[in-house]
């Protein structure tokens, strides 16, 4: 049946779709607002009216009914009403046709017109673009058209600044047309308390009715006395906002108006939710300070949720330990099980540290109550959050509790070494234990129990890293310091140069071993051409088919590279990494790139680095001229810092392999679950929470259609990584993920003057820039200078290629100011806004000892 609703209709029939806008214009007749009469098709009846089997006699009825009901009326306007126009994200503002003083003889063709406009090509573009699915169709309204003298738009929040307090309302002689399409210069004013605020234009021109029998539109000139006259009276415009007012409290949001005068009367034509608004986020409620400027150079880029919910539990087993370890009571930390667990964020997939609890853990320190500013000048903290009472301690019990952890410590400096032998025979006969298991035997709760056995032997014993940690930083920052009063400010970075050259730092081991590996393949002329001249999986079962003696010779030493650093690659920390182990062709990759580009054993043969290394130590020897015992104080301490930072950096690797046997456990289990048609892809076990997964195969899941869960993971993680990096460090209030700015760049300090940044291998440099979001972007750098958001260790292969390296965030104990040291290569860390100022293809110059980058002008 062919029906049409007038505007008088007390209850709409929930059987017919008229879409957002005409559901708005009921709402408004009902608030009792000046409304121009209508009516409205549904979709239903356009469906039947332009279907196939309509008659032209009863689609010649309806549209005669409808002129009818409109009494005395001449023209009309007839607009578009569609399911998801005029909602409060998407407005498809123009993109359905809407006519203007139609006479009733034309009714029939323009509501064809505006149906028709529902499948046209630009609708379908703006649907594509914005993800929207396709309307079956839309409803027309059909309203009285009005002659105003002034017509105009206003928004119930100011849509350019975000601004609660301001009302923006543009106006034009004439009806709105001309100011929509943006034909017309337009009056603009601002109410904000109150108070009119006006900028006023010249207005030569308006549109109004042609006068004519068809009806329609022209442009008329303004009478001169009122070009340059406002268009809306401040009672006027103040009468607006009440409406704005009335309308945001009945819609729940800042209302979009279009709107008209008539002989002085204000009627409203339609109302909208204020779209593409910039955000003025709130500032109140719960304050969070985030950073990842360290903690991005193990999780780089978007990580999954099983890796978050597996490290989330280890940073605050591990914290919880060391906050013990430092004099922190069992009460207390019992007391703040929740600051122990936040210590990570994830906002939009990626790994932040949450430096308020950071300061809280701070603050648990019994030093704190007795000097606050020295404790948080220490441990970099720049701002303070609430205490809660409970950590306050009397100076009393903080200075017996420094005491006490001051021998405890002085305990646990004395045992570090053994600490450490003990922890590295523990982590290889457990990662051994694990490597001979037959996984392909398990199910997939035995593959639990396997992880649970893993991680109660192995990961909540991870002492001796942590002390090595907390010692590295110490004996760090006491040869800093001493350097800096021996030294003086000639060089700044002395300190980094006498850590160079430390043959006994394992992250530099696997660029030597791989690079032999290449050299050795470039000196046999069947095994050069081999890698030259196929892809890396036609090399690899190559090398398995291909039983000639060199073949063979070659294929075991890379055997033996993969089973050494197999799990040494670019993201090793994060569980969804398919490691060297898992695909070896990765590897024959790094080999065909070093191949290729002729990088060879004697281009880092440790020289360079040896040679910083001895002049650093002459210079600090000069400066310590004749005191025997300020030598003896030195040597101990860079010993000390040596040792240490060595020690801290070939933890972190052995940290690399529990992480590969956690990474082995859980492949498996989505090996299991895909077979067992669980989940669709064994991939998509990374998609899922650790408690997740366990809690599926404990019978406690509260959610069993896990398929559905995991999609809805993996269409967020795709849109996060479409989203770019999110700020260096930025704060949110409240819920973190409601209305926050994760892009603020309000919190970061930027340096005086051009791109500066942490100098940590010394070196000055010139040359072009390569700027490389992922390290299996390109093979070689080809002796350009690396520049990049974060590293990992397995960046380490692009390093050999290298002219110098420019990292945007890091620290000088990060990874890449390690491992630059060890090979010699300048390096500057801690640059901000460096992706922002260079790109590709720019020719710079960079001094690894002052941090200080010059961009060549060409």
């Amino acid at each position: 049946m062919m029906r049409y609703l007038r505007d008088t209709e007390e209850n709409l029939p929930p059987n017919l779709t008229i879409g957002g806008k005409a559901t708005n214009l009921f709402r408004l007749k009902k608030l009792g607002l000046r409304v121009p009469s209508f009516l409205v098709l549904p979709v239903e009846t356009l469906e039947i009216m332009f279907s196939e089997n309509s008659a032209e006699s009863d689609i010649n009825r309806i549209v005669f009914e409808i002129s009818r009901d409109f009494g005395d009326a001449r023209f009309f306007a007839v607009r578009s009403s569609a399911a998801d126009e005029d909602g409060a994200d998407f407005s498809f503002a123009g993109q359905f046709e809407t006519f203007l003083y139609v006479p009733a003889t034309d009714l029939k063709s323009k509501i064809r017109a505006v149906w028709d406009s529902a499948f046209s090509d630009r609708v379908k573009t703006y649907q594509q673009h914005h993800q929207l699915l396709g309307p079956a169709g839309i409803a027309v309204i059909i309203q009285e058209m009005l002659d105003p003298e002034v017509a105009g738009v206003a928004f119930g929040v100011n849509p350019v600044n975000g601004n609660v307090d301001e009302k923006l309302i543009s106006a034009v002689y004439g009806l709105g047309e001309g100011l929509v399409s943006g034909e017309l210069n337009a009056d603009h004013f601002t109410l904000k308390n109150g108070n009119v605020y006006a900028e006023i234009v010249e207005k030569t021109e308006a549109v109004t009715f042609s006068n004519a029998a068809s009806g329609g539109t022209i442009k008329i000139a303004v009478a001169e006395d009122k070009q340059n006259a406002p268009t809306l009276s401040d009672d006027q415009i103040r009468e607006i906002g009440q409406m704005l007012d009335q309308l945001q409290k009945e819609f729940g949001a800042p209302q979009d108006i279009e709107f008209a005068f008539q002989n002085g009367q204000l009627y409203l034509l339609q109302t909208r939710p204020v779209t593409t608004l910039k955000k003025q986020f709130n500032t109140t409620g719960h304050y969070i300070l985030w950073d990842n400027s360290n903690i991005i150079e193990s999780y780089p880029g978007v990580t999954t949720p099983l890796t978050f919910s597996f490290i989330s539990k280890s940073y605050e087993t591990a914290y919880k330990l060391f906050s013990a370890y430092l004099g922190v009571s069992d009460a207390v930390i019992r007391q703040n099980e929740r600051v122990f667990s936040n210590t990570l964020g994830f906002l939009n997939g990626r790994v932040y540290y949450n430096l308020r609890t950071w300061y809280h853990m701070l603050a648990m320190l019994p030093g704190y109550s007795i000097n606050a500013r020295f404790m948080e000048k220490m441990m970099g903290v720049k701002e303070r959050f609430d205490i809660p009472e409970s950590y306050q301690l009397s100076k009393g019990r903080a200075w017996w509790r420094i005491v006490k952890m001051a021998g405890n410590m002085y305990l646990r400096w004395k045992s570090l070494p053994r600490k450490r032998r003990e922890f590295m025979e523990l982590l290889n006969q457990t990662i051994t234990e694990y490597k001979a298991i037959d996984y392909d035997s398990k199910t997939a709760y035995e593959l639990m129990q396997l992880y649970l056995n893993f991680e109660k032997t192995l990961l909540d014993e991870w002492k001796a890293p942590l002390l090595n940690d907390f010692f590295a930083m110490i004996w760090f920052g006491m040869l800093q310091k001493q350097c800096e009063k021996y030294a003086g400010a000639e060089n700044r970075n002395i300190h980094n140069d006498l850590l160079c050259g430390s043959s006994d730092i394992i992250s530099v081991e696997p660029v030597h071993r791989s690079i032999r590996l290449a050299s050795q393949i470039s000196e046999n002329p069947g095994l050069k051409a081999l890698f030259t001249n196929k892809n890396e999986a036609e090399i690899w079962a190559e090398l398995i088919e291909n039983k000639h003696i060199d073949f063979v010779s070659i294929k075991k030493e890379i055997d033996r590279y993969i089973a050494d650093f197999g799990e040494r690659c670019v993201g090793e920390l994060k569980l969804e990494t398919v490691s060297y182990t898992q695909d070896p062709t990765a590897f024959i990759r790094i080999l065909k790139s070093y191949v290729e580009t002729g990088i060879t054993s004697a281009q880092i043969s440790g020289s360079r680095e040896l040679e910083i290394r001895q002049k650093a130590e002459q210079e600090i020897n000069r400066a310590l001229k004749g005191g025997i015992l300020q030598k003896l104080k030195f040597r101990r301490t860079l010993n000390k810092a040596r040792e240490l930072v060595s020690a801290r950096e070939n933890l972190r690797y052995e940290r690399t392999r529990a992480f590969g046997i956690v990474r082995q456990l859980f492949s498996y289990i989505g090996k299991k679950f895909a077979a067992d048609g669980i989940i669709a892809y064994e991939r998509d076990i990374f998609f899922l929470t650790k408690e997740e997964i366990f809690a599926y195969l404990d019978g406690t899941s509260v959610t069993q259609e896990i398929r559905g869960l995991i999609m809805l993971r993996k269409n967020e993680f795709e849109k996060n990584q479409a989203a770019g990096p999110l700020s260096e460090r930025f704060a949110t209030y409240g819920a973190p993920y409601h209305d926050n700015d994760f892009f603020s760049t309000d919190r970061i300090e930027r340096p005086e003057g051009g791109l500066k940044g942490i100098g940590c291998s010394p070196g000055r440099v010139r040359g072009k820039v390569r700027v490389v979001l992922n390290a299996h972007e390109i093979a070689s750098l080809n002796g350009d200078i690396l520049v990049t958001i974060s590293t990992d260790p397995g960046w380490v292969t692009l390093f050999p290629g290298a002219l110098g390296i420019i990292v945007e965030r890091g620290s000088l104990l990060s990874h890449s100011a390690i491992v630059s040291r060890e090979m010699g290569k300048p390096c500057i860390v801690g640059v901000t806004g460096l992706l922002k100022t260079l790109k590709t293809g720019d020719e710079i110059e960079m001094d690894g000892s002052s941090g200080i980058i010059n961009i060549i002008e060409s």
